[in-house]
Formats: structure tokens, sequence, C-alpha cells
């Protein structure tokens, strides 16, 4: 009796089925945009023709490579960035990979380039590296071209591979939100100047204002921390001219909270106030906090699917997405008194 060795179903086998290449199984899998309808109907009915497991594909794209992902992250606790990894480590569980991180204190280029070779040690199959500050920036410039790399809300000036969060898109959001709830301008407590979020939002901010030929008030320049926002807070307080305040993240916005609470400034009755990032401690503020919500795992996707593409077929994709945030209200935004 004859015996044949029964196997998985491969990427290659979904191809040949549906009548296309592997780079276009790819696709479809990672909901890539540039695939007609037709084709995709097709691809994912020999799918499930054929009982195809979609992890299957990470394995077909990395042939003779470890099942890994290197990612490059400052040692850093703030919510962003770590939100970021922690969704990019579900994304890549998710399609079937490992991700091993190396977290590097400064994002410098002497210890990204050190991150990145430790990583082709591994034998990689793609490295992405969440940049989100300018010391990182001329760093990318020194991985071999023949590594599929993407950049997570990196320059967006740099010809490179990126995904990142539209934080111009966010801050015109909030910003539009407190000038349409009556106030005549609104404040800004920035992040810090060399990270492009903060550029980002900054840039989000004016155009706001500008669009309404509403005042731009000087930039309140601070950190990340509660502590800068509080101290920013303190400035603004003691300002009666304001009304609204949009601070680049919630826990800038919490320091302006507390500052506001001190000089028996009322939030929302005197002061409106509104944040960035959403994080889960936001809807528990006093008041409850208006602010900007990044979908993390929608980037997580997007990088994840950016990478594929570049390993699968075998070159640099020059291509960057933007996700759009979404504005979530609750109740520190009221009309001025």
């Amino acid at each position: 009796m004859d015996q044949k060795t029964t196997r998985d179903p491969a990427m290659t086998d979904v191809a040949r089925l549906a009548g296309v290449s592997h780079q276009t199984v790819s696709r479809v899998l990672n909901d890539h945009p540039n695939v007609r309808e037709q084709t995709r109907l097709r691809v994912r009915a020999a799918i499930k023709e054929l009982g195809y497991r979609p992890n299957r594909a990470a394995r077909a794209l990395v042939t003779g490579k470890t099942q890994l992902i290197g990612v490059v992250a400052q040692n850093s606790t703030l919510y962003g960035p770590a939100s970021l990894l922690s969704a990019f480590e579900e994304a890549a569980g998710e399609a079937g990979f490992a991700v091993s991180v190396g977290r590097v204190k400064v994002l410098d280029r002497e210890s990204i380039a050190a991150a990145v070779e430790r990583h082709r040690d591994q034998r990689v199959a793609g490295i992405v590296v969440i940049a989100p500050n300018s010391s990182a920036a001329d760093a990318l410039a020194d991985v071999p071209a023949d590594l599929p790399l993407v950049t997570v809300d990196g320059d967006p000036d740099r010809p490179t591979p990126l995904v990142t969060v539209d934080q111009g898109v966010g801050a015109y959001d909030a910003t539009t939100h407190l000038l349409q709830a009556g106030h005549e301008t609104v404040w800004h407590v920035s992040g810090p100047t060399d990270w492009f979020d903060a550029a980002g939002r900054v840039q989000g901010w004016r155009r706001a204002l500008e669009m309404h030929n509403a005042e731009v008030p000087p930039v309140m320049a601070a950190d990340w921390s509660a502590a800068s926002g509080y101290k920013a807070g303190q400035m603004l307080a003691r300002m009666p001219e304001v009304t609204a305040v949009f601070a680049s993240n919630d826990h800038l916005a919490l320091g302006v909270l507390r500052a506001m609470h001190e000089r028996g400034r009322r939030v929302p009755h005197d002061v409106s106030v509104v944040g960035f990032d959403d994080v889960p401690e936001a809807a528990y503020f006093i008041p409850p906090l208006t602010t900007v919500r990044p979908d993390f795992a929608a980037v997580a996707r997007e990088t994840l699917g950016l990478l594929l593409e570049q390993v699968s077929e075998g070159e640099s994709a020059q291509s960057r997405r933007t996700i759009a945030p979404v504005l979530v209200q609750r109740e520190s935004v009221a009309p001025p008194a």
C-alpha cells in the first residue's frame, strides 16, 4: 500500500488554487488595500477550501530564517511607546511570530546600531524601530538596506517605511472641540520639543486656531510628566484669560487639573481641559477627561503588514501609513463661564 506524507497547506498552495502570486496572498492576509475585491474573494475562497491557517503565512514568508521579529525600543514606561510595543507583540503573535525586544537607554546612533546587530545575529525576519524622537533619526540611516525595516512614530520627513498615529489630526480635533464649545482661543501645554509626536500635536493645534481665526498663544513647553503639567498649569491658572487648555498627553492634563484646583479655578466651569492618549485612568480623573484616543492596535497591524510585505517581496517598500485617532468626549469641556 502506498503511504503518502500529508502536510498542512502552505501559502503557495493557496496561491496556486487562487491563480495568484504568493505576494498577493500575503497582501490579502494582511488586509492590504491594493488588492481587487474579486481577487480578494478568490483568495479567501481558496483559504477556506484548503483549510489554510493564516498564521502559516508568516512561516512561509521567512523560509530560511527564524520566526522572529526584532524590535528596538527605548527603555521607557511612557504610555504611548509602551502601548505600541504591547500591541505589536500581540499582532505578531497572532501572525505566528515571536518578538525579540532590544531595549536601549537612549535612541542614539550607537545604541540603535548595537541593537540592530544583536537582532541580525538572531537572524530575525525584519526589524521594527519605535523611534519617536529626533535622536533616533540619523541612526536609522545606518541600518543595512537589505534588512526589512519599519519605523513607528518616526521622522515624517525621512524616506523610510513608516507607520504613525496622525498626531496633527488628533490635535486639530481636540482644539476644534474646545473652540466649538465657545472658547475664544486654546492654550497648549506641549511635550518635549525633540519628540515627533509633540511636534505634530503643536502643528495640529496651531492649524486649528488659524483655521478658526483665533489668537495663537505661546506654547507652554513641558515634558510628558504630570509634574511638568502641574508646573505649566500653575502659570496658566494665574491668567484669567485662560479658559481652555489642550495638553499634549493625559499626564500633562492631570497636572493642569491639579494646578487649576489649587487655584480655585473649576474644571470645566472656569477652564476646559483636553488631553491626548486616553490612558486607562483618564475616565476616572476629576472631572473625567476629554481626550484623544490613538488606535495602537491598528498601528501595530499596519506595521506588521508593511514589514511582511518587505520580507515577502524582498525589497524596501517606501511607504508610510497614518492612523487617525478619535476624540473621546467626557466631562472636562464646557462653554466658557
